[in-house]
């Protein structure tokens, strides 16, 4: 069985984008080429702030509809709070060019 992902990502533009996914590291790289979401393609780069693992595509679904329901403070304590081990997964500072 598959290991599903419910994945909050911030925008350059410092909005919210929530999604699901059963491999994160491949779905940032897309987020950040411009291949997975209309609203990621324009708000680029993106930077992981929060998962959650799910046991089933479904579960993983009502998740993200959930989360999607929250206001921005709401999802902003959600990151906050997490227990994400952001810091070990790719994607977590925006990739920015030079510095």
């Amino acid at each position: 069985m598959k290991q599903w992902f419910v994945y909050i990502l911030e925008c350059a533009d410092h909005t919210l984008y929530t999604g699901i996914t059963t491999d994160l590291e491949r779905r940032i790289e897309k987020h950040n080429s411009g291949r997975a979401a209309r609203y990621t393609a324009s708000r680029r780069p993106v930077a992981l702030r929060y998962i959650e693992e799910s046991t089933d595509r479904s579960e993983a679904s009502q998740r993200e509809y959930a989360i999607k329901q929250l206001s921005r403070t709401e999802k902003l304590q959600l990151i906050q709070n997490g227990q994400s081990p952001l810091n070990q997964l790719p994607g977590s500072e925006f990739k920015t060019g030079g510095d």
